[in-house]
């Protein structure tokens, strides 16, 4: 089941996927994680799905991630009494805490910690900012805004609040409930909806522990204030540019974009892209040619994984939009010019031995075409240290664990093996012989070719990258 592609597809499972019969499909066109959302559906629908694919690992023996995106807080209008409301420009329209159904001229927001954070002069986004409202005056129970933006709103359309922080827990008692249950079910992955400081990331990571990776969403401007103490905190990002560009002006996404991928190869953290990336394949059989590019450019960015969300769960090509990523990334890849761009984007390693091993594998690669990287690792740092120069030969992530090779399976060019090879009692013979018949087995190598091993010595203890090997297939 080899990927002949680095960047890896996350795919989000839905009412158009459900099926093992699909689910199995979107594996065989390229899925290499799969999220589920758990904004949507109930917990047997999730466990449905995470048996599914977990039948198709051990039939097919290929490690896959499982990803849990939790919802975070949603912030709603209340009620309208009279359906849809159309606010004019330039009209006074009051928010407030009573519950008594809305109307052209006020309406419910249960959301005291709003009011508690406003200004004169602040703006609110309603309904993914179609509807702009600038604060006239405000206190702890309602606030007097002037309509700016003219448009449409209805009962339960969102809020959004640009520019503040809001006194809430990002992780409210249903994402509790579901990380619990998602745990219990073995998920790889956590993401972290609305995160906006470090210590959002904190009171999750008291919640996971050590069960499952973190990966934060980053969709508010704050987030990307508080970037680098943020990505010290968590184990991946995500690009989440729908809610990112209702906050941010969307001329700033590309760049915020471009800057949050940069960050997180810097710190080996994978990092994933997000939202309407082919948007016209829910409904049509192919893309837009705008929505290729958008997907080639984070390729050429340097993204561990693009991701598929309302076309894999809700639309109607869901296999074909998986197949077009796949080809889509194949064509980068092969792009005479892709190296230069991924070789220019490359960070400074750091003294350490580590770095040191794995900076000089894109140098011994080049230099003898080897066929594979192959890298021994107990926790996956080894496999993301070699993942961050973006070698040009593929990386063998070989593991004992399973639950780090389903976590590598996220990490650009990695292909997770699970073997227990290398052992505390394993021997350098041993371990060279293993490499050598991993890569034939695997499809990444044959007689005559080169190959690359990077592991620690001694074997089997985490953390102890330091040593280099050149082999030759038999």
């Amino acid at each position: 089941m080899r990927r002949h592609r680095k960047a890896k597809i996350v795919a989000t499972l839905g009412p158009a996927s459900s099926s093992e019969d699909v689910i199995r499909r979107l594996f065989d066109a390229g899925v290499d994680v799969f999220r589920l959302n758990f904004s949507h559906g109930t917990h047997d629908d999730h466990a449905e799905r995470h048996r599914t694919i977990r039948r198709i690992e051990q039939e097919t023996g290929r490690p896959i991630g499982i990803l849990l995106d939790i919802q975070g807080p949603k912030l709603r209008l209340g009620s309208f009494s009279g359906g849809p409301v159309w606010l004019s420009k330039g009209q006074r329209f009051r928010l407030d805490l009573d519950p008594a159904e809305g109307g052209k001229d006020r309406v419910h927001l249960p959301h005291p910690e709003i009011f508690a954070s406003l200004s004169p002069g602040r703006e609110l986004l309603v309904n993914d900012g179609r509807v702009k409202l600038g604060v006239l005056e405000c206190d702890g129970e309602s606030a007097l805004t002037e309509v700016l933006v003219r448009g449409e709103v209805s009962s339960h359309k969102g809020v959004n609040v640009p520019g503040v922080i809001l006194p809430i827990s990002v992780i409210t008692e249903k994402d509790r409930a579901d990380i619990e249950y998602g745990l219990s079910l073995g998920v790889d992955w956590v993401a972290q909806s609305f995160v906006q400081q470090p210590e959002d990331v904190r009171e999750l990571r008291g919640l996971v522990g050590d069960q499952a990776a973190i990966m934060v969403k980053l969709e508010k401007p704050s987030a990307l204030d508080n970037l680098d103490g943020i990505l010290d905190l968590c184990d991946g990002a995500m690009v989440a540019r729908g809610d990112l560009g209702v906050e941010l002006p969307p001329q700033q996404v590309p760049v915020a974009q471009k800057e949050i991928v940069r960050r997180c190869r810097r710190d080996g953290k994978p990092v994933v892209i997000a939202t309407h990336m082919l948007d016209s394949m829910v409904q049509a059989p192919v893309p837009t040619r705008a929505e290729a590019s958008d997907v080639a450019n984070s390729v050429y960015d340097g993204a561990d994984a693009v991701m598929l969300s309302a076309e894999s769960a809700a639309g109607e090509y869901p296999v074909e939009s998986v197949a077009m990523m796949d080809s889509i990334i194949h064509s980068v890849e092969q792009d005479i010019l892709y190296r230069n761009i991924i070789d220019a984007q490359r960070p400074e390693p750091d003294s350490t031995a580590a770095d040191a091993i794995c900076n000089a594998l894109q140098t011994v690669t080049g230099i003898l075409s080897s066929t594979v990287t192959v890298t021994y690792t107990t926790s996956g740092s080894t496999s993301i240290r070699a993942a961050r120069e973006r070698p040009d030969a593929p990386i063998l992530g070989v593991t004992p664990e399973l639950r780090t090779a389903r976590f590598l399976s996220m990490v650009w060019g990695v292909h997770p093996v699970v073997t227990d090879v290398a052992n505390t009692d394993a021997n350098l013979l041993t371990v060279i012989d293993a490499a050598k018949e991993i890569s034939v087995r695997e499809g990444f190598a044959a007689s005559g070719d080169n190959i690359i091993i990077a592991a620690g010595i001694p074997f089997g203890i985490s953390g102890t990258t330091n040593s280099l090997h050149v082999a030759t297939i038999d």
